[in-house]
């Protein structure tokens, strides 16, 4: 199950909203116009996106500066349509693909014919048009909330409720859960 939300920072507190992103959004651009419609002026605005016991992503976008990015594991990301919004060439260091061929995939990520199991220190299954192998664990920026009062180390830590800790953190729980 998939849960995804908006926060936007307010002089008053935050206020957050439930977005369906796979009827709004198809690309990160997006996903980062629709963040900036929820703020007020060029405040801050996060993206909270987690499967469920799978993985959870953090977009936070201020003002026009590019969107920043934290995803806590990317191979499970990659199998996932909220994952492959996230997990952009860039996000992930290396070149643009030019035109995926993404009817060669399956549904866990692998191309057809292509052995399932992979080697689980390096590397997982194929990210989604691209033939290059995402890595196990975090990728982007971990220092995404650092001033929100969210350390790097405590990012990495998180895990199963990990969008609900990190509500707790901002002081925005409550808010939160009116949209949960």
């Amino acid at each position: 199950m998939y849960f995804a939300a908006l926060l936007a920072r307010t002089e008053d507190g935050w206020e957050a909203s439930d977005t369906e992103l796979l009827d709004n959004v198809e690309t990160l651009s997006d996903l980062a116009d629709l963040a900036r419609e929820a703020a007020a002026e060029d405040d801050t605005v996060l993206v909270l996106i987690e499967q469920e016991d799978a993985w959870f992503g953090v977009v936070r976008i201020d003002g026009e500066e590019d969107p920043r990015i934290y995803v806590s594991d990317a191979a499970a990301a990659a199998r996932s349509s909220y994952g492959e919004i996230l997990l952009t060439d860039e996000l992930l260091g290396r070149e643009p693909a030019d035109d995926p061929d993404l009817d060669a995939l399956d549904l866990d990520g692998t191309e057809d014919g292509e052995d399932e199991e992979e080697d689980d220190e390096d590397v997982t299954a194929e990210a989604v048009g691209s033939g290059e192998a995402v890595p196990h664990g975090p990728v982007g920026d971990p220092q995404v909330l650092d001033d929100l009062g969210v350390s790097e180390k405590e990012l990495k830590a998180l895990s199963e409720d990990a969008l609900t800790e990190i509500a707790e953190a901002l002081g925005a729980s409550e808010v939160l859960e009116t949209v949960r």
